[in-house]
């Protein structure tokens, strides 16, 4: 398709982790302004994109068809992100859909979809591999690519397809949250020697904004991200070199793992506003239990030379995505990542918007 000329984007899921840095991005030089969908234009997230300028916020919810008809008229580009740990699966699935849908009627000119990996397809459909907020979104990803085929000079669309953010393995309230235990930054997740696909958030602007300037190469294509594969026991030892603190990973089964911190969510939704009697509504357990088994099996795969052509200046391991922490924490005026990792500290960080919400809240 020929380049078109976007100046306003819609935003879907701009007050989360990924949706903040995506927005820096689209609005840092002007470029491109922004209106950000939110529950609340008065919570401190929708503040903060505020303060970055060229950003107005329409408060309202993805859940609603008038909500979604009310932005994408007002703008020509749109970035939709929707939070699989809020909707649950089902729900994700049909308003992924009539955002599509809808953003198309109203003339969106380009259309960009926050994805995950289609796990179980990836997998041969073996079950054991089943995650539902990844299947979810890959299940999307792949029928808007097939609208597009018949719909790309209408409107273009690409996928952006991340996976779990490095800032997870160093906040609270995450899947892989490490502990302090007797001075030793401690990592006890069932991952063996396989490898979790990392993605740093302060790259997710850039690709983003790639996509939305090119969207003649962009049209069509999953560009699927990440820093490297990191192993744990990597990440451990990159730390140590870092930071000269000592740390570790530690292979831990399913079942102590879902007995450990975890444990009084175990059995919960693991999309907090799915209907728990619903039989298609996974729980966290047998959710999580997809999820570590698709990085124990090396199910997903990333082109990392292709990663190196679009972003020439990305973060590419994990000991240059440390060390980039730690200079900000000491800029900060924090001290040190060890620092913020203490018990006493680490609680009050919580990288994910599920973290601050509390599995509260609504669609």
């Amino acid at each position: 398709m020929p380049s078109q000329n976007i100046s306003r984007i819609f935003v879907i899921g701009a007050t989360g982790a990924q949706g903040l840095p995506v927005v820096r991005g689209l609005v840092g030089d002007g470029k491109y302004s922004v209106l950000a969908l939110s529950r609340d234009a008065n919570s401190a997230r929708a503040k903060s994109l505020v303060d970055i300028g060229n950003v107005s916020i329409l408060e309202g919810t993805f859940a609603d068809e008038a909500n979604l008809r009310q932005g994408f008229r007002a703008c020509d580009g749109a970035f939709v992100n929707i939070d699989g740990f809020n909707t649950g699966e089902k729900t994700e699935i049909y308003w992924a859909i009539r955002c599509y849908e809808i953003a198309l009627e109203e003339g969106v000119k380009f259309f960009v979809y926050g994805n995950l990996d289609y796990t179980l397809k990836k997998a041969g459909y073996h079950s054991r591999f089943r995650t539902g907020h990844y299947d979810g979104k890959g299940r999307i990803g792949e029928w808007i690519l097939s609208q597009n085929q018949a719909n790309r000079d209408r409107m273009g669309a690409a996928l952006f397809t991340t996976g779990p953010y490095m800032e997870m393995a160093f906040s609270s309230k995450t899947p892989m949250t490490p502990t302090v235990e007797d001075g030793v930054l401690t990592w006890r997740v069932p991952l063996g020697d396989g490898a979790v696909v990392h993605v740093a958030l302060e790259d997710c602007g850039y690709y983003v904004r790639w996509l939305f300037d090119n969207q003649g190469r962009a049209n069509g294509m999953d560009l699927e991200v990440a820093i490297e594969h990191v192993k744990y026991a990597d990440l451990a030892a990159a730390f140590e070199r870092v930071t000269g603190h000592p740390a570790r990973y530690i292979d831990t089964s399913l079942e102590d793992y879902f007995n450990g911190p975890l444990k009084a969510a175990a059995d919960m939704p693991a999309g907090y506003n799915a209907d728990p009697n619903d039989k298609s509504t996974m729980s966290f357990r047998d959710n999580f239990t997809g999820f570590w088994n698709q990085w124990k099996h090396g199910i997903i795969k990333r082109d990392y030379a292709l990663l190196d052509e679009i972003h020439p200046n990305r973060i590419r391991n994990v000991e240059q995505w440390l060390r980039r922490q730690e200079h900000l924490e000491q800029e900060a005026g924090r001290g040190s990542l060890w620092e913020r990792l203490q018990p006493e500290h680490l609680h009050k960080h919580s990288i994910l918007k599920i973290g601050e919400d509390q599995r509260r809240g609504k669609l």
